[in-house]
C-alpha cells in the first residue's frame, strides 16, 4: 500500500520523535547528572505526545506503525561516540540533540502544509512547542557547558597622538 503525502509527511514526523527519544535513551549514561535531570522531562512529554501521535495516526491516517532501524541506532550511536572522542562529551551530545530538532522542525513543519484531523493539530501544535522549548533549553545547557577560555586580555586602546 502507498502512502500519500500526508501520511508520509506524519510518517516522518513520528520516525523524528523516536529517533530523538531513542538518542537520548541511548546516551543517558553519558550525560553529566544535571544535564539529564534538565532534560528528562523535555523527552517524558515528547514520549507521551508520539504516544498519541502514533494512536490518531492510526485511526485518522490509516498509518501502521513502522519498524525500527536498527542500523541506522547502531551507526547513529557509533559515530557519536567517536565524536566523543576528540571533542567534549557533553557537547557532542547536546549538538547532536540540536541536530535532531532541526530535523524534527523540518517534519512538523512539513506535516503543517497538510490538511490535518482536527484531532490531531493541538498534539502536533504540543510537540512544536516542545521542541522550541527544547532548543531553548539545549542552547542554554550548550552555553553552560562550554569549555571556560582564560581570561582574555584587555584590548589595548590606541593613544591619540597631538602633533
Amino acid at each position: 500500500m502507498f502512502l500519500d503525502n500526508r501520511q508520509v509527511a506524519m510518517d516522518s514526523l513520528l520516525e523524528a520523535l523516536a529517533d530523538s527519544i531513542d538518542y537520548f535513551q541511548d546516551n543517558l549514561e553519558r550525560l553529566r547528572p544535571s544535564l539529564r535531570d534538565a532534560l528528562e522531562p523535555h523527552f517524558e512529554a515528547r514520549r507521551k505526545s508520539m504516544r498519541k501521535l502514533q494512536a490518531l495516526a492510526r485511526r485518522h491516517l490509516d498509518l501502521l506503525p513502522r519498524d525500527a532501524d536498527v542500523e541506522r541506532d547502531d551507526y547513529m550511536w557509533l559515530w557519536s561516540r567517536l565524536k566523543s572522542f576528540v571533542g567534549n562529551d557533553s557537547q557532542v551530545l547536546i549538538n547532536e540533540l540540536l541536530e535532531q530538532e532541526r530535523v524534527l522542525m523540518q517534519s512538523l513543519s512539513t506535516l503543517f502544509t497538510h490538511p490535518l484531523p482536527s484531532s490531531i493539530e493541538p498534539v502536533i501544535e504540543e510537540v512544536w512547542k516542545g521542541c522550541r522549548s527544547l532548543i531553548r533549553e539545549l542552547y542554554q545547557l550548550q552555553k553552560d557547558t562550554a569549555p571556560k577560555k582564560a581570561q582574555q586580555r584587555q584590548p589595548r586602546t590606541k593613544r591619540s597622538s597631538r602633533r
